[in-house]
């Protein structure tokens, strides 16, 4: 999996006051947790560009003041008006423990139903993934070139290597239906 790396500054508990200053200049609060860690810091928002704005999943390498942390990105609140970027989680990896993210579903041939005039219809674009860390897959692929009209590829269909899917087998993943042209 890709590693976006993040270059942070220690922060002190601040007013709100302090926190919009912060903001102001550019900066986003963040806190890092797990195993027994709780760090609070800032950092640029123009490091964040590539790691919030992409359907992408990515590992992220902290650097607060020269101490390298290895995480995951929670959680972000954004302003309720104008979607600028108020505060970002991380999550300490350790190798050990599993963890749980939502990882892309990409498509992969072209569904036999489509060739026929069928449309194709991708119901899930992320699955609920738990895994090791170094397990953890950048996309699910699934293939569909073999989906015919009327038909649907579900989460049981996918062959899930060193990683447990977290969502029902029977649920539909993509489907070809038929169209108004098709039926005419």
């Amino acid at each position: 999996m890709k590693t976006i790396e993040i270059i942070g500054f220690k922060r002190a508990n601040l007013t709100k006051a302090q926190l919009t200053q912060l903001r102001y200049e550019g900066n986003i609060p963040c806190v890092l947790y797990g195993g027994g860690l709780n760090e609070q810091f800032y950092a640029p928002a123009s490091l964040f560009r590539d790691l919030v704005y992409t359907p992408e999943v990515r590992f992220v390498e902290l650097n607060v003041e020269g101490k390298v942390y290895r995480a995951i990105k929670q959680d972000v609140q954004f302003h309720p008006v104008n979607d600028m970027i108020l505060h970002v989680d991380f999550l300490l990896l350790e190798d050990s423990k599993e963890i749980k993210l939502d990882i892309p579903v990409r498509l992969q041939g072209t569904a036999a139903g489509v060739l026929k005039g069928g449309k194709l219809v991708q119901r899930i674009p992320h699955l609920k993934v738990k895994a090791l860390p170094k397990n953890m897959p950048e996309f699910i692929t699934v293939d569909i070139t073999n989906l015919e009209v009327g038909k649907s590829v579900r989460v049981g269909d996918v062959k899930a290597e060193n990683y447990t899917i977290l969502k029902a087998t029977s649920v539909p993943i993509a489907s070809v239906e038929t169209t108004r042209a098709m039926k005419e």
